[in-house]
């Protein structure tokens, strides 16, 4: 080839296997109808002072995918709602409509590959305006904040949508706080109303942080972490009344790598972890230092009164399927003990089962929270959660429910009127019947208070929202 021949595009690729891919199949196979639907069958007793609204955002192909599929940064997105009022319950399901999915929709087929493959459709296929352009995928998790109802990305600018019907109304930079995008887990403070958020970024500079407050308007724009000089995946972040607490784990987006046919993520162990404490006020950045160890989500984090700074997370020896290592990643639910001034770390173990997902009442976020529920594994079945884990992190004890045949999802707080609550989605292996089960906070491992049949198997994965009327 001269040297003024351009290389080759990718060709499209063919369809991904889905019957042998473990989420693609089973609880994880694509739900492609929509539906509203009222007076939903429950089994046994329904909180009667529960009032609101339990949202959860996933992966979940509007068609058949093509080229690679790599959970769970791939696939569309589809919004859940369950509503829960006046002694009823109703369901109803939305894929969020970027406009890939919209083009996917009028051609009937799958156009865009996964995230991980070169391939992009041309002019030819999708028009000017989005060929060469990756696809949109807000599919991770849902929030409300500011009058705004948010289908949050990965790392991009969220979708909006309507809260009366699910709609899409399309990506929203909530008034110029993420321009270019946001991670998927803003968090909002009780206290000041506050959504914290940060983004990451393929090239420099890397990381940056931004406040919008209680009425949607933006009191902190786009402001660079300093400190940064490779582009790392950061999945979650934690917050205190003080800091914004990120954890810098080794996973480095290598793009080099993707064009040669290699993965685009590259764990780099020897680097260790780098911590950053970032005061909300703006002040200088603190850091902290230790070997590495991989976190996908954070319980949450509070000041001490010494000045140090706790956190609760689910830690991993390692990023699993994004790395070349063929072992199995070990995982163990952790507290954290940060000092600012010493830049030190100490951790203790709290379980050492494989925790993962985990989620405290969100009231307490930034504040030192009582209870912490996680989903666990019971038996070891692939990529199946099927059991909860209930930390009481005051008296230091732990409880468990098992979920049987259930697959489980996310466990969320629900706050009721008198008596507080853990509900979360859950798909029964043998016949895919999925139910919304509701526990109660104070004896969880005693077993469900209610099961709620829904009208469709939901996928399962990932994250949502309690939206208290």
């Amino acid at each position: 080839m001269s040297t003024t021949e351009k290389p080759a595009a990718p060709s499209r690729p063919g369809p991904v296997d889905m019957v042998h891919h473990t989420h693609l199949s089973g609880v994880f196979t694509p739900q492609r109808d929509e539906v509203d639907v009222h007076g939903l069958h429950v089994e046994g007793e329904l909180p009667p002072d529960l009032s609101g609204e339990y949202l959860r955002n996933g992966p979940n192909p509007r068609f058949d995918p093509i080229g690679t599929y790599v959970y769970p940064i791939d696939g569309d997105a589809m919004v859940h709602r369950i509503g829960i009022r006046d002694g009823a319950v109703s369901y109803s399901n939305r894929f969020v409509r970027t406009p890939m999915v919209v083009a996917e929709e009028e051609a009937g087929h799958a156009i865009w590959a996964g995230v991980m493959d070169p391939y992009t459709p041309s002019a030819d296929e999708v028009g000017p305006e989005l060929a060469g352009k990756a696809r949109d995928l807000p599919d991770i998790n849902v929030v409300r904040h500011g009058g705004r109802l948010l289908a949050m990305a990965e790392a991009a600018q969220p979708y909006r949508l309507d809260p009366s019907d699910l709609s899409t109304l399309g990506p929203d930079s909530c008034s110029g706080a993420m321009p270019i995008g946001s991670t998927a887990h803003p968090k909002i403070d009780p206290v000041t109303g506050e959504m914290v958020l940060f983004n990451y970024l393929l090239e420099a500079p890397y990381l940056t942080w931004s406040v919008v407050a209680a009425d949607g308007s933006v009191t902190r724009p786009p402001t660079v972490v300093d400190g940064v000089d490779v582009p790392l995946m950061i999945h979650d972040m934690a917050l205190t009344r003080r800091y914004i607490v990120l954890f810098l784990c080794p996973l480095v987006f290598d793009i080099e790598a993707l064009l040669r046919g290699g993965s685009v993520l590259d764990w780099r162990p020897d680097a260790g972890v780098r911590i950053a404490l970032i005061p909300r006020d703006g002040g200088r950045v603190r850091w902290c230092s230790t070997e590495a160890f991989w976190v996908w989500h954070f319980a949450n984090a509070f000041d001490m009164s010494d000045g140090k700074v706790a956190v609760d997370y689910a830690e991993w020896s390692f990023p699993g399927g994004f790395t070349a290592q063929e072992h199995e990643p070990r995982g163990a639910m952790v507290r954290a003990v940060l000092d600012p001034d010493e830049g030190t770390i100490s951790r203790t173990v709290v379980s050492d089962r494989n925790v993962e997902f985990p989620r405290i009442d969100d009231r307490q976020t930034c504040g030192d929270h009582r209870y912490a529920a996680t989903l666990g594994v019971h038996t070891g079945r692939e990529g199946i959660f099927d059991s909860l884990l209930f930390f009481d992190m005051h008296a230091g004890s732990a409880t468990e429910w098992r979920a049987g045949s259930l697959a489980v999802g996310e466990p969320i707080y629900m706050p009721g009127a008198e008596r507080d609550y853990w509900g979360m989605i859950g798909t029964d292996r043998d016949d895919m019947t999925s139910w919304f089960v509701i526990l109660p906070v104070e004896d969880p491992s005693s077993g469900p208070l209610c099961r709620v049949q829904m009208p469709l198997r939901v996928p399962s994965g990932l994250h949502g929202s309690w939206l208290p009327d």
